[in-house]
């Protein structure tokens, strides 16, 4: 059955996006907003105001601003688990009763930070921090590209269960001056668990008194850290209602205030909280998170743009493509709506993408002459702290611009080979300057933009049930549990690999 929601948006005209240029001299004020820190340019997609238009009729007709409302007023919008999401609450926007949870519990991260600081658990040099997907990419990401200038610790963040990840902090740090932190809001992923292990191990190899003392646990589920033998002064709670992909504001955050200080931890927050205010009190029509997901919508849905590319042109971001890809399909990656009925059309688009200029010259050549459509997303601060000529950062920003305009422009030549369609759309997002508080309102900017597009769509993009079926056939392979049948070809793996 058709749904009539979107015909308004399918039926649009499709003018090229010169056309749209020559035919709106206005065009660039209306598609450009300037908000906290950060300017968003949507002038080179085929946005236009009718097709906007259609999409806030589109957000009337699914009660968009009744489930943002919902979303901040902490109220189940995750219905699939009978929980609300309050990862806003984190930074302050939310119901009373759990900002004033999150304050207390920001309180305790703090003061055991402070206490780390001033030697309570010895002489403490090295931070390893054990986790997997959200408990690991956020405080990667925040401290690989603020943490530069020179972090208060050494820091490394082991995700992976592969024994060579480990192996390097293990060579590299001093097992007495190391504090492990293991993040997991069960307490039982088994990766990090398996980690956990192993690094208590590595304490206990090199004569360590004390293992369990040099861990601090970051958690949803205290009884289990203390089970694991953590004393519950190390243990940081956060609650249930903040998932993976959107715990970095909470206690899984403890490695960013340990390493880069609690004033900058707190200025993420406060970066957080303004585009949370952006995001709740603006129009869609100049709402930066809506328009971002009405451009997604439209490639993915109407002109059959299946992925979507992002570019850091910031090496001290480059660890932000891999967070909104997992932020983009861990969320929206569904099958069915929030009502448990099936799709009759597509959901997340798939997120990849690299750093430039260094994709310039891998992947850039089937974005310009490829026959796929394929929405790009450039993102790029102003200015460097870097130290070095300014010729490096004019260069990077140049070749950036530079990919904008000939993705749009294209080039005619005889030689069909030389020839470049163009017409091919890009957004940019332009910091700047690369802080903590932009750094803060970028990230949150991608998680109201990634809510839109679900509640759009009718999806829960607040469960992730798709990433449980691999851990169960995974724990029947370990255990040797015959109830789970196995293809042919994966009993040859195991019997070659195991």
């Amino acid at each position: 059955m058709t749904d009539t929601r979107w015909t308004a948006i399918e039926n649009a005209a499709q003018p090229s996006l010169a056309a749209l240029f020559a035919d709106d001299l206005a065009r660039l004020d209306r598609l450009t907003l300037d908000e906290a820190g950060i300017y968003f340019d949507f002038a080179k997609t085929h946005l236009d105001g009718d097709l906007i238009d259609a999409f806030a009729a589109l957000a009337r007709a699914q009660d968009l601003a009744a489930k943002r409302e919902a979303l901040f007023a902490g109220e189940a919008v995750n219905p699939s688990e009978g929980r609300a999401a309050e990862h806003s609450a984190q930074r302050g926007q939310g119901s009373p009763k759990s900002v004033a949870i999150a304050n207390a519990l920001h309180a305790r991260m703090r003061s055991l930070a402070e206490a780390i600081d001033v030697g309570a658990l010895g002489d403490i040099r090295h931070i390893l921090h054990l986790g997997i997907g959200g408990s690991a990419l956020g405080p990667d990401l925040v401290i690989d590209a603020l943490g530069r200038g020179g972090a208060a610790y050494d820091v490394a963040i082991v995700s992976n269960v592969d024994g060579a990840a480990l192996a390097g902090p293990f060579e590299l740090f001093d097992p007495h001056r190391t504090l492990v932190v293991v993040a997991s809001k069960s307490f039982a992923t088994g990766e990090t668990m398996l980690n956990a292990q192993s690094a208590l191990a590595w304490l206990a190899a090199a004569g360590v008194a004390d293992p369990h003392g040099q861990l601090v646990a970051l958690t949803a589920d205290p009884d289990k850290a203390l089970e694991f033998g953590i004393d519950e002064t190390r243990i940081l709670p956060f609650p249930e209602t903040i998932g993976g992909r959107y715990s970095l504001w909470s206690s899984i955050g403890f490695p960013i205030a340990l390493a880069l200080g609690w004033d900058t931890f707190e200025q993420l927050l406060e970066g957080a909280a303004a585009m949370d205010r952006h995001f709740r009190l603006a129009e869609w029509s100049i709402n930066a998170p809506a328009l971002a997901a009405f451009a997604d919508l439209y490639y993915a849905q109407v002109r059959c743009g299946e992925t979507r590319g992002i570019f850091a042109y910031d090496e001290r971001l480059r660890l932000l493509p891999a967070y909104v890809a997992q932020l983009g399909m861990e969320s929206n990656g569904k099958r069915v709506g929030a009502d448990g009925k099936p799709f009759d059309r597509d959901s997340s688009a798939i997120v990849w993408g690299g750093t430039g200029t260094d994709a310039q010259h891998a992947v850039f050549q089937l974005l310009h002459q490829g026959t796929h459509l394929l929405p790009v997303e450039f993102v790029a601060v102003a200015e460097s702290d870097d130290g070095l000529d300014p010729a490096h950062r004019e260069a990077l920003l140049i070749n950036c611009f530079a990919q904008g305009a000939a993705l749009m422009a294209g080039n005619e030549a005889d030689d069909p080979a030389r020839a470049c369609p163009g017409d091919r759309p890009s957004t940019t997002i332009l910091l700047e300057r690369l802080d903590a508080a932009s750094l803060g309102a970028l990230l949150a900017f991608y998680e109201h933009r990634t809510f839109v597009e679900a509640a759009l769509l009718g999806i829960n993009p607040f469960d992730q049930f798709g990433v449980d079926l691999g851990k169960t056939i995974a724990r029947a392979i370990a255990q040797d549990d015959d109830s789970v049948k196995l293809d042919a070809s994966t009993k040859a793996l195991i019997e070659r690999g195991l």
